[in-house]
């Protein structure tokens, strides 16, 4: 019974015939072994070791058995076949017809279970069959699959069903994906469930720091993106199970056996099953197929399309992009049918006043209030009201399908809610692309009472390109958390009065410095007008309370700590002046006028010098010979990351065997591998001890310490012991992208786009991501190193300078390797992030062309500076000669011309004309699209 298409076996008459023999594979079996072995036992499954070509179920009627139940594969096994095991339609190649068994495909004793795997202990399940199991737990998925694939019943008949309906419920455990007992183990074995298409995977994410999140993720994409986590607070470690039993739905255990978190809210009813949906749904459901519990319904952070908010849900943010605990913003959609966003004060959950409001409550009219927050599955986000109209919160997008783009909306852990979408076949590995962002500006938001606003007290929220918030302290402030720029800052110095109220002379102890367009709105607690700059200035320096002044047209406003909703943006049209301690002196101000205390003051302290002169001679040597060392180590350890590891050098010397294999060499350093605690390193020893070294590794373990990217070499530690200035990186395997493009053979192409895309990001990284801006200043391929996976990594911060927050650009003495540095630095020009654009430039021709930049080999001039040629050729329209027999890439020749012109954009003489890294990124990924690019050269040819 039933509609059914034999893929590869149809006799053409529309029924099912057997002739008592297999069909031929790859074809879903019923098998059936009646009355077997006079026990009176049927025994019964569906297989799909010989492979799969149609759903079908078997339901046993009028049976009796302890399991006389119904079995089966309802699901679409053809759309999660992998490539190499998909039968395509001689009519159609685009459609999958069947999915062969990893035996059919391969004939190997390890997927057929012959040879010397032809027992239960040597044959186990592969990557292959864990597909078939995932999509259809009842059926075997290979030889000597669990037993509990087999089924009894006695004196039954049976209905076998090809190609049930999707509504049909006659099989209890239809589309359950999950079956109640199963369990997946963090870094062991299974560590997820897909959904039938495999767009979503629910399981153990793991995280960079050894810990697993449980979570639902987008699979197919490159990053896989988290769209729900659980026990975000505390995630796990390796060996941790999560096991779905009937009682409790999903329960997450330590490997000890100790309970972390369980699905909720649950009713009486005994789960059946579990799914991964196609939506991104994970469902515990009855018997009956209802649905007890899902995780739509216990949202985190992000919506995806046919997802809703009833009223009184809330999304919630998390604190960093990599932790995953409770963040300080909320998505709301109130009782009254209002959406709101709000900050909360942590750990109390407080929240502050809105800083977005849909307006969609309607004391008057209650039809006119909001009922649910929509998600549709167009990409389409509203808000449905109880009247039946749609309140747009994002605007309809028919350029984007959902056919083509997966869709989120995200609450990010800035605050900032954005609608993003990511093609599902991406071109060279393209990112989520925002779309949309509410508010518009997080940075103007401020409540009419005091709070600590988006970037915490004391700190300054500039809005960034991407309408995302970036902080950080104004000048003689620090962070509170060196690791959270969200947190705030406090003051490196203390602000004390007299107890007497008397304010003393304040412009000994510190300066005014103005920042324009600057202003903390809040924190007043005087206000003069009419009134100069100068005036507001002198009123505050000599106010021991006033920490900063707010001066707009004739008006001033003195300010007392702690600041609060503080915000830079040339829309601001107010002119704040900060005070500073003189000198950077950190002791807090204090003064009397009083003469006889100031003379007490005087004669205590002439007695007091004198008492300690002959200690201050005595361990002076002391000092002086320890000096250096003091100071050093003071710099580093207020730079440092908390988590690098400080090395002595003795430890070094032994990790590398008295520094025996070598690396490699720079102007100033040598690298040497070496093993610590079974591990492999790459130790950096600088070995030409003079001042411009000293600084150098200051100032990388300064910039490293402080980053984060999965394209940048991480810092394991250092050692700075005494002479000694070394750096502890971790050890990459696959050597510099130098050694690697310039070989006899090309490399793949779709490597070398993969690799270039890593690069860019990585400098997007640094230039638009990290609390402090960073010019790396020295880009090219002997700085970059490659992974195991051949992920791009950039290394070698020796030479980069960090910009303060109110810079774009620096005058400093940074300099470059011949070949990649921008011709900026020698016109004495500004020196900006747009430096190591032009480098990537070069790097990009380079590692399309695989050939070094200059090259002395080529015998003709004209070919031998790289940047040169490849702007002629592309000028003349002769991009084939570029080519050079690179057959790869002449089948993409698209991609290649694309590449060439973002290079040209990238090394134009002229600064202001190169894109910045972002835009450089969104070319190559396709986002953005390339104009044709204009000669590099500022008098129009190659000089």
């Amino acid at each position: 019974m039933g509609n059914f298409s034999c893929a590869t076996g149809d006799c053409g008459t529309g029924k099912v015939e057997c002739s008592g023999s297999g069909a031929t594979p790859p074809v879903t079996l019923a098998e059936f072994a009646l009355g077997s072995q006079g026990t009176g036992l049927d025994f019964f499954d569906v297989s799909l070791v010989d492979g799969y070509n149609v759903p079908m179920l078997v339901i046993p009627h009028g049976g009796s058995s302890h399991n006389c139940s119904s079995t089966g594969c309802s699901s679409d096994v053809n759309a999660v076949c992998p490539e190499e095991l998909k039968v395509r339609s001689m009519d159609d190649e685009q459609k999958v017809v069947a999915c062969k068994s990893a035996c059919t495909a391969f004939k190997t004793p390890q997927y057929c279970c012959t040879g010397s795997n032809s027992t239960a202990d040597n044959c186990k399940p592969t990557s292959y069959s864990q597909v078939f199991k995932r999509a259809c737990p009842q059926a075997y998925s290979y030889a000597f699959d669990d037993v509990t694939s087999t089924f009894t019943c006695s004196a039954a008949d049976y209905n076998i069903i090809f190609c049930p309906a999707s509504n049909n419920t006659s099989l209890g455990t239809q589309n359950q994906g999950v079956s109640v007992g199963e369990s997946l183990t963090a870094g062991n074995g299974t560590t997820q469930w897909l959904s039938p298409s495999g767009d979503f995977a629910f399981g153990f994410y793991q995280l960079p720091n050894e810990l697993f999140l449980l979570a639902i993720w987008y699979d197919k994409i490159p990053n896989k993106t988290i769209i729900w986590y659980a026990n975000g607070d505390n995630p796990t470690p390796k060996g941790s199970r999560l096991m779905l039993n009937d009682s409790n739905g999903l329960v997450l255990s330590t490997p000890q056996g100790s309970e972390l978190w369980r699905s909720s809210n649950l009713t009486l009813a005994a789960i059946y099953s579990g799914l991964m949906t196609d939506d991104g749904n994970f469902q515990l459901r009855d018997q009956n197929l209802v649905t007890l519990w899902d995780s739509f319904s216990h949202p985190t952070d992000t919506l995806v399309p046919t997802q809703t908010m009833e009223l009184n849900s809330i999304l919630s943010s998390r604190q960093g992009e990599l932790n995953y605990s409770l963040g300080r913003f909320i998505l709301h959609l109130q009782n009254d049918g209002n959406l709101v966003l709000n900050l909360l004060n942590l750990p109390s959950n407080y929240s502050y006043e809105p800083y977005y409001s849909s307006g969609t409550a309607d004391d008057k009219n209650h039809t006119n209030v909001g009922l649910r927050v929509v998600f549709d599955k167009s990409g389409f986000l509203y808000i449905l009201k109880k009247s039946g109209e749609m309140f747009p919160i994002s605007k309809p997008n028919e350029t984007f399908s959902t056919d083509d783009f997966y869709y989120r909306a995200t609450l990010n852990y800035d605050g900032v809610f954005t609608l993003e979408y990511h093609p599902k076949e991406p071109k060279n590995e393209q990112s989520w692309v925002v779309g949309e962002t509410i508010p518009d500006n997080i940075c103007s938001y401020s409540t009419y009472t005091n709070g600590q606003g988006v970037c915490g007290f004391n700190s300054i929220c500039t809005l960034k390109d991407n309408k995302r918030p970036m902080c950080n302290c104004p000048e003689g402030y620090s962070l509170i958390d060196s690791e959270d720029t969200y947190e705030g800052c406090i003051p490196n110095f203390q602000v004390i009065c007299q107890a007497d109220g008397h304010h003393g002379p304040q412009d000994n102890l510190y300066i005014m410095k103005e920042l324009p367009n600057t202003d903390w709105p809040k924190s007043d607690y005087e206000t003069i007008s009419p009134c100069s700059l100068q005036d507001c200035t002198e009123s505050c320096l000599q106010d021991c309370l006033c920490v900063m002044v707010s001066f707009n047209k004739s008006s001033c406003w003195k300010k007392k700590l702690p600041l609060s909703f503080g915000r830079n943006d040339q829309g601001v049209n107010v002119t704040s002046v900060i005070k500073l301690m003189k000198n950077n002196d950190p002791l807090s101000p204090f003064s009397n006028t009083k003469k006889d205390h100031s003379t007490l003051i005087t004669v205590i302290s002439v007695l007091l010098g004198i008492s300690i002169l002959m200690l201050v001679v005595a361990i002076g040597f002391i000092f002086i010979c320890n000096r250096k060392k003091i100071e050093s180590t003071s710099t580093i350890k207020s730079v440092v990351d908390r988590n690098l590891r400080n090395f002595t050098f003795k430890e070094l010397e032994e990790a590398t065997s008295n520094y025996r294999d070598e690396l490699g060499r720079g102007s100033c350093s040598i690298v040497y591998k070496g093993t610590i605690e079974m591990t492999s390193v790459a130790i950096k020893k600088l070995d030409k001890l003079f001042q411009d070294s000293d600084k150098e590794f200051k100032t990388e373990v300064n910039v490293i310490g402080q980053t984060h990217h999965r394209n940048l070499v991480r810092l394991v530690g250092y050692c700075n012991e005494g002479q000694h200035r070394i750096l502890v990186y971790e050890f990459l395997t696959n050597g510099t992208l130098a050694n690697f493009l310039f070989m006899h053979s090309k490399p793949n192409w779709k490597q070398r786009i993969h690799i270039a895309l890593g690069i860019a990001r990585g400098l997007v990284y640094l230039h638009e991501e990290c609390c402090t801006q960073i010019i790396h200043c020295d880009i090219k391929p002997q700085n970059i190193l490659l992974d195991d996976d051949y992920n791009a990594r950039i290394s070698d911060f020796g030479l980069a300078k960090l910009l303060s927050i109110n810079q774009s650009r620096t005058e400093t003495g940074i300099r470059g390797t011949r070949g990649y540095v921008a011709p900026d630095w020698f016109r004495s020009a500004p020196i900006t992030a747009k430096v190591d654009t032009f480098s990537f430039g070069v790097m990009l021709l380079e590692i399309i062309c695989c050939r070094k930049n200059v090259d002395t080999e080529f015998d003709n001039e004209e070919s031998g500076i790289l940047t040169d040629w490849a702007y002629d050729c592309f000028k003349m329209k002769r991009l084939d000669i570029l080519l050079e027999n690179d057959c790869e890439a002449a089948n993409d020749i698209k991609s290649f011309e694309r590449f060439v012109m973002i290079a040209i954009w990238c090394i134009q003489e002229d600064p202001s004309l190169r894109p910045t890294m972002k835009k450089v990124m969104h070319m190559l990924e396709g986002i953005v699209e390339v104009a044709i690019p204009p000669s590099p050269y500022l008098h129009g040819s190659v000089s």
